[in-house]
Order: structure tokens, then C-alpha cells, then sequence
């Protein structure tokens, strides 16, 4: 009986530590939340790796769930339901609503809006930094899991990873600035783009 009730002990302590720890980084993704989305909104650059996407780097701006991302390739658009993505070598224009998975291959601050919405969480300090991690409770999710590092002093996210079936996506963040954004740059402007084919994919 004692060896039970010392195993029962054990795991009610794992236990309560671990939602201490799934606590603090649920505070720490409240704070980064609330510096990264701001109200005006804010810019960045980034540079994006994965089996799916291969390589590229650019600049952001975003402004609660709305983005605009630039790459010597590809222009993205997304206005909180609608993406629009202008390729160069094509001079196409191809519409969609993405997922969230393919919100967030763009759009590295998307887990500000998810990490609430069916996640477990846990964390660990890596140097300056804290390293969050989220696995979705549900296992039908386009997000499956992601790891994000925060800046302990700025608390400004500097690397997130995230999977998307059995592929990895890496984001990695430099010179975030807290930025006022115009609603206008995040919707396609065709006028713009006179000659550009539009692919309507929805």
C-alpha cells in the first residue's frame, strides 16, 4: 500500500509541475502576444526553410491576423480570410482562404491567435531565451506541433518551427519593430498588377 501511495504522490507532483510549467509558458505567450500584436501592428524581417517551401527570406508586416510578406519571389497578401500570392517568374496571382498551417508558413506570428485554441504547452530556458512548445490536442489539426523561442528580455519571438504532417517548417526572426500599419497593404490592389493573371482557387 505505501509503494501506491508513494507512485500516487509521484505522479500527482509531475503532475502539478507540469501545469506549473504549462502555466508560465501560457503567460509568456500572453506577453509576446501582446507585444507582437499590437494594435497598429508591427514589421519584421524573415527568412523561411522547409521541405515544402524550400528557401527564402523577406520582410513583414502584420496587424492582428492580417499580413503582408515580400520575397525577391513571391508577394503575399492576407486580409484576415483572404491570401492572395503574386509570383514573379509568372506573373501570376493565385486566390485562396488559407488553413492555418498555411497561414503560418507565411506568417510566423500566427500562433499569437492559435496557441489558446487547443494546444498543450511546455517550456524550458535556453540562454536568453525561453523555448515554448505546442502539440495540438487534436490530432486532425493542419498544426500539429511547434516550438517557438521568445526573447526573455524583449519577449519578441525569434525562432519558431513548426510541422505540417510529417514536414518541418523553420521561420527565423530578426529587427522586429513596433510599427503602425495601414489596413490598405494587407488586400491585393489589381490595378497594380494590370498585366497579372488572377487564379481564383477558392
Amino acid at each position: 500500500m505505501k509503494k501506491i501511495a508513494l507512485i500516487s504522490l509521484m505522479m500527482l507532483l509531475t503532475l502539478c509541475v507540469s501545469a506549473q510549467n504549462a502555466a508560465q509558458a501560457a503567460r509568456i505567450l500572453d506577453k509576446t502576444a501582446s507585444v507582437v500584436g499590437r494594435p497598429g501592428g508591427a514589421s519584421a524581417n524573415f527568412s523561411v526553410s522547409g521541405k515544402s517551401l524550400g528557401a527564402a527570406s523577406g520582410t513583414i508586416a502584420i496587424k492582428g491576423n492580417k499580413f503582408y510578406a515580400h520575397t525577391p519571389k513571391t508577394t503575399v497578401w492576407f486580409n484576415g480570410k483572404t491570401q492572395w500570392t503574386y509570383m514573379n517568374t509568372t506573373n501570376e496571382v493565385n486566390v485562396t482562404n488559407p488553413n492555418e498551417a498555411k497561414q503560418a508558413q507565411m506568417n510566423p506570428y500566427k500562433f499569437i491567435t492559435i496557441y489558446k485554441t487547443g494546444y498543450n504547452l511546455s517550456m524550458k530556458s535556453v540562454g536568453g531565451s525561453y523555448q515554448i512548445h505546442m502539440t495540438a490536442q487534436n490530432k486532425q489539426r493542419s498544426l500539429q506541433e511547434l516550438y517557438i523561442t521568445i526573447n526573455k528580455t524583449t519577449c519578441t519571438p525569434s525562432n519558431v518551427r513548426m510541422l505540417q504532417g510529417k514536414d518541418w517548417t523553420t521561420i527565423n526572426i530578426t529587427n522586429f519593430k513596433a510599427r503602425n500599419q495601414s489596413d490598405n497593404i494587407f488586400s491585393f490592389n489589381s490595378k497594380d498588377y494590370p498585366k497579372a493573371e488572377i487564379i481564383d482557387l477558392r
